[in-house]
């Protein structure tokens, strides 16, 4: 089978089109044919080892003999299951993914009790592949970390990127009174999400806008916390997802040492999390998906020859939702 795969840290050009074994698989598990996938910024994280921290998990050391995989987000079909899989036959189409990456590739293994699920009818293969990450992140800022509910102010910073497109649908589907902030060119779009506002950087800068919001979910993280509060109410919430890719040895990380200690000692709570795929939450996504609550946004589409291309792009920062890979 063919799948990407890297023996050295680097930009996308490190990136290799390899022929490898199908993964074989064990009683608990599920071969599928990967039919599409999506990437996400860890992507670029792993592949250029930066933030160093990522190494830890990567691999410290390259080159080196060992290829590593790449791709957390999938959509395909199963091929075959274990003998203890239950629930799963050959040829239903599903959906999920893998923390341990590995799905930028022709077939994946992956175990019946991880983050595998039916797709939902009515969804393309790379509109479901576009889900798991990006969806699981903007499901756990909202409901976990924000604990957002029916009436609040929610004020998403970013809201025309990956995580962003879902965060906006999924606050609204919680009840929310939902403000996005985006570029000119994104305002149409953010708005036909269901934005209640929608708020043009280029042209007003939320933080001296004077409005205040329950709870802000900034992935963008271009401001200082300082400016941030300013938007924040008196006992709102602020959950960071992302930030710019600054410093070599954390990176976008130091924002969030800079919360935890800020936090216990303001009025407003300061949360940063790295989301974690798990089954439970992908299902309460296949439902929303489903009574077409939430609908995935493609920017552009790629084959999994041109993966390189697609993590170029993505880095730039400017899609518009997700960027997909036929596989």
């Amino acid at each position: 089978m063919k799948a990407i795969r890297y023996y050295r840290y680097g930009p996308p050009e490190v990136l290799k089109l390899r022929e490898v074994d199908v993964p074989a698989i064990g009683d608990d598990e599920v071969l599928v044919r990967v039919r599409a996938a999506s990437v996400n910024p860890l992507d670029w994280h792993f592949m250029g080892g930066t933030p160093y921290l990522v190494r830890a998990q990567a691999g410290l050391s390259r080159p080196r003999a060992r290829a590593s995989r790449l791709g957390a987000d999938m959509a395909g079909s199963v091929e075959a299951v274990g003998s203890n899989v239950t629930g799963l036959r050959r040829g239903d189409e599903v959906f999920g993914g893998l923390d341990d990456r590995g799905t930028l590739a022709e077939y994946i293994s992956i175990r019946q009790d991880g983050a595998v699920l039916a797709k939902p009818k009515g969804l393309t293969f790379e509109q479901a592949a576009s889900v798991p990450v990006a969806g699981c992140t903007a499901l756990q800022a909202l409901r976990d970390k924000g604990r957002v509910r029916p009436g609040h102010k929610v004020l998403i910073n970013g809201a025309s990127g990956g995580v962003g497109t879902f965060a906006v649908q999924l606050a609204k589907a919680f009840g929310a009174e939902v403000t996005g902030v985006c570029s000119t060119r994104n305002v149409d779009l953010v708005a036909s999400l269901g934005a209640d506002q929608v708020i043009d950087y280029t042209r007003e800068d939320f933080t001296r806008a004077g409005r205040r919001y329950d709870l802000l979910v900034d992935i963008a993280g271009n401001r200082t916390l300082a400016e941030t509060r300013r938007a924040l109410a008196p006992k709102g919430v602020l959950v960071g997802v992302g930030g710019p890719d600054k410093g070599r040895w954390i990176g976008p990380l130091g924002r969030s040492v800079k919360m935890v200690l800020l936090s216990p000692a303001v009025s407003q709570r300061m949360v940063f999390f790295l989301a974690r795929l798990n089954k439970a939450d992908l299902s309460v996504l296949g439902e929303l998906l489903a009574a077409g609550k939430l609908t995935p946004v493609i920017d552009r589409t790629y084959s999994l020859g041109e993966v390189a291309r697609a993590i170029g792009y993505l880095k730039q920062g400017h899609a518009r939702g997700k960027v997909a890979i036929t596989v």
